[in-house]
């Protein structure tokens, strides 16, 4: 009840007076969310950051690229940094992995986030600089230390080595990437709509890191989705595949040290 009031005690002042309380759900990495009713704005949810970073990244990406993405995205309303905290509008549907679809439908689902997240990352510049094959390299040594002696000698040399090719493939544009791309993030709709939620950690990076979780997480098990996804997002490049099979070794390393014990950083890539 405590989050519930603090969240609508937000509402309230940034956006309502007379907002009240729909429902409250826990987000992903330990954010809470309330879902509230208000009176110009029909339902919004109130989300308040885990870290002022988290917060600057998301506001930043709702002010400047996802605007792109129309209607296919919820909308800034209000923010505040003490707490560091939005309000945006409510979309409609449910997240696309609580959703059973039959293959079809997941299949076109799939094709659409394809297009969304490509219109996201047309929504700024390439960038050649900071260099940021060398920028994740020095990331996986941050995560290396991190893990410590819960992977092998090997697996470290493994990991270095992969991020010494992706050093290798420099330069490489960077553009507006969501970072967070999984069907928990896709909101499916009752009229089919797919939208794209929780941007978070949105900034500038390779673009084909967007498609890593994806690729090590869902689509070995289902190749069919991969090949809708990319209908939609366009067809890789060798050197996507490059950087996927390289950034796929530093997602797991991230992944186990997220994993440990809470000595371990909770810092995102």
């Amino acid at each position: 009840m405590a989050d519930v009031n603090v969240h609508l005690a937000l509402c309230q002042r940034l956006l309502d007076a007379d907002a009240m309380p729909v429902a409250s759900h826990p987000a992903h990495a330990g954010t809470r969310v309330l879902r509230a009713s208000t009176s110009a704005h029909g339902e919004v949810i109130v989300k308040i950051h885990r870290s002022p970073e988290r917060h600057n990244q998301e506001v930043h990406a709702y002010r400047t690229w996802v605007p792109a993405l129309g209607d296919k995205a919820p909308r800034l309303l209000a923010t505040t940094y003490d707490p560091p905290a939005i309000v945006i509008t409510a979309v409609a549907g449910v997240p696309l992995s609580e959703r059973q679809l039959d293959p079809t439908a997941d299949q076109e689902a799939h094709r659409k986030a394809g297009q969304l997240l490509r219109t996201l990352q047309a929504a700024g510049p390439p960038r050649l600089e900071p260099d940021w094959t060398s920028w994740l390299a020095e990331r996986a040594e941050y995560w290396i230390h991190q893990v410590g002696n819960r992977i092998a000698a090997a697996r470290r040399a493994e990991v270095r080595a992969h991020m010494r090719a992706l050093r290798d493939l420099a330069p490489l544009p960077a553009l507006p990437c969501h970072l967070d791309l999984m069907p928990r993030n896709m909101i499916y709709g009752d009229d089919s709509v797919l939208r794209m939620i929780d941007f978070e950690h949105s900034r500038y990076d390779l673009p084909a890191r967007d498609l890593v979780r994806l690729t090590t997480r869902v689509w070995p098990h289902r190749p069919d989705l991969r090949a809708s996804f990319l209908r939609g997002y366009g067809q890789l490049s060798a050197v996507d595949d490059a950087v996927l099979e390289h950034c796929a070794h530093l997602d797991l390393l991230t992944s186990l040290a997220r994993h440990a014990p809470s000595t371990a950083s909770r810092t995102a890539t």
